[in-house]
């Protein structure tokens, strides 16, 4: 059965995930959903010392994203209006299973289940990849004091998980689509046909019948 549109952009950090769904949702009149990044306290410290602060900033960001979540099913998808979010609910576990100890991941993750299991979960999935260079260099120009000390290690293993994370999600949710797009080779910032095309798939997977209009 068609759903309303709940579209999630996703990838790793810097790949442009807000910007495209900015163009998204000025394209298709969508209520656009932004994650809350420097406002968490903990972030700073996080990139200084993962192992120290890696609880305190993802129980930060999943109680966001939860009341997050919970506003925007009262408020737009209930009401029949289609949202485009810049980060899935399951991006908390990517997170948590690469900077979490593991008693801490367990605690964290029967956390999670509660809190997100009756939470709305998008049906269509836009993924952003790219590589380091590309990575870093969207990092440095958008020039975040949060983000000043991201190690090249920590990104690339972030990417890696990114990868694996998606596969599985295909492989176990074949009914939502997921548009795979390479940061490398799409400007869709910079040049209007790269963003013309991504909205040109968008509308084709909405035409088949996946998600209304």
């Amino acid at each position: 059965m068609a759903q309303l549109p709940f579209i999630a952009v996703e990838g790793p950090i810097g790949v442009g995930k807000t910007s495209l769904s900015k163009k998204i949702a000025a394209h298709f009149e969508f209520h656009l959903l932004k994650e809350i990044v420097e406002e968490n306290p903990f972030l700073g410290k996080f990139y200084d010392d993962i192992e120290e602060w890696s609880f305190q900033t993802e129980m930060f960001f999943l109680c966001n994203r939860y009341k997050q979540l919970e506003d925007i099913d009262k408020k737009f998808l209930q009401e029949g209006k289609p949202v485009v979010a810049d980060y899935h609910i399951s991006k908390n576990m990517i997170f948590a299973q690469r900077t979490l100890k593991e008693d801490q991941f367990r605690k964290y993750s029967r956390i999670f289940d509660i809190l997100t299991g009756d939470m709305p979960r998008p049906n269509m999935v836009i993924y952003l990849h790219a590589g380091l260079d590309t990575l870093f260099d969207r990092i440095r120009m958008r020039n975040r004091d949060v983000e000043a000390n991201i190690q090249p290690e920590y990104l690339h293993q972030l990417s890696e998980d990114y990868e694996t994370f998606m596969d599985h999600f295909e492989n176990t949710h074949p009914d939502i689509p997921v548009i795979r797009l390479n940061g490398d080779n799409f400007d869709f910032v910079k040049h209007q046909s790269d963003l013309d095309y991504i909205l040109e798939e968008i509308k084709a997977h909405m035409n088949k019948g996946e998600v209304i209009k």
